[in-house]
């Protein structure tokens, strides 16, 4: 269901409150972006160690604060990864799944307080007869790790998906610093969504996860892949897939919008448009684009930790076309210094979907080969 004006007033008052000291992205076009290069100087040598496989399009990762690791796939399931290595799958209820195409099951986040309450959020895929859609479902793990049970279902319902290819499905999930569920949707490969702000498609939503009062946050986006907050800064980055050109990453701000907008005269989907159309006054230019030749960018973290050396500050995205990690090196500001890809992961595993920074300052990865083949990897300074 779209926003209603007291979810967007509400919202508001949760944007202001929660988010007030986002950075603004800048107005203006940065100019030519650094080339990708090697590694700098004194970079450390990475260790990578499979602690998951036999996995299916495995699409989020979370760390618990004990050291457990939880995973999902698209097509369905959760799996446990325990501090002693033990590999396990996590029972619960998927039987109004909606897979198809892109979408499934997708994002995956633990909620802040997971010690106290063993709470969860997965953003899936719903059956609903005829009337599909995508869902934020809040969901509790037993002690053991081995069931999930829904506790909010949904917490959030009627997120537009595409019926028939399910083609654009999103969907990230992410916390702010302050405790606000931040959500990333796709604009379900139909024109008129990204720029129009009452539907819930090609936008980054704010939710309260105690009540499931929405907001759309900012707008004008094809199909949010990544989400990532800077540590210490509170600046939130969306990481999005082009159609044939320009994949980008954006600094978000309340209210933004980032100039999507492929509504074709006659009412079509017309994906020869740039990512960030330059018609659309005062739309927002992204801080990294790959320009003409897409790699297909999914997921994005940072590094935070002195035993990353060099690589400590940086964000990284998963790279499933070009089958890698890229390297971002952003200033204060969020401006692009320096871009190079982690040679450990460069063609190794395939694509890559997901990476995120654990709890223990380890770098989490999944894998998207489909057919079984995937895996969780476990990346470390040497």
């Amino acid at each position: 269901m779209p926003p209603t004006p007291r979810r967007l007033a509400v919202g508001a008052c949760m944007v202001a409150a929660l988010l007030a000291g986002c950075s603004a992205a800048p107005e203006e076009d940065a100019g030519e972006e650094p080339a990708v290069t090697a590694s700098p100087s004194g970079a450390p040598a990475l260790e990578v160690v499979v602690v998951a496989d036999g996995l299916d399009h495995a699409w989020d990762v979370a760390q618990a604060p004990d050291g457990t690791l939880l995973v999902d796939e698209r097509a369905g399931g959760f799996t446990a990864v325990l501090p002693d290595g033990t590999v396990q799958e996590v029972e619960a209820d998927f039987g109004d799944l909606f897979a198809q195409g892109e979408t499934g099951l997708m994002g995956l986040v633990l909620d802040p307080a997971f010690d106290d309450n063993r709470r969860f959020y997965s953003c899936q895929g719903i059956s609903a007869g005829s009337s599909p859609s995508i869902a934020v479902v809040g969901w509790t793990v037993s002690d053991d790790w081995r069931t999930a049970t829904r506790v909010a279902d949904p917490l959030i319902g009627g997120i537009p998906v595409n019926p028939g290819s399910g083609r654009h499905g999103g969907c990230r999930l992410r916390f702010s610093p302050d405790g606000a569920l931040l959500i990333g949707t796709g604009d379900n490969a139909v024109g008129s969504n990204p720029q129009d702000r009452t539907t819930w498609a090609g936008k980054v939503l704010l939710a309260d996860p105690a009540t499931g009062e929405v907001a759309v946050w900012t707008y004008g986006h094809r199909n949010v892949q990544g989400l990532a907050v800077r540590p210490g800064t509170g600046q939130v980055f969306s990481v999005k897939q082009g159609s044939s050109r320009d994949d980008e990453v954006n600094l978000l701000r309340p209210g933004g919008n980032y100039g999507w907008n492929p509504d074709g005269a006659d009412g079509g989907y017309d994906e020869s448009v740039p990512m960030t159309d330059p018609g659309i006054a005062g739309a927002i230019p992204a801080v990294w684009s790959s320009g003409a030749q897409t790699i297909a960018t999914s997921g994005g973290t940072f590094l935070d930790g002195e035993d990353w050396g060099a690589y400590d500050g940086l964000m990284l995205l998963g790279v499933l076309k070009g089958q890698g990690v890229l390297a971002l090196r952003l200033d204060d500001d969020g401006a692009l210094q320096e871009q190079f890809r982690l040679p450990e992961l460069e063609g190794a595993y395939g694509r890559i979907r997901t990476v995120q920074q654990g709890t223990d300052g380890a770098l989490y990865v999944t894998t998207d080969n489909g057919g079984d083949g995937d895996k969780l990897l476990r990346v470390t300074p040497r």
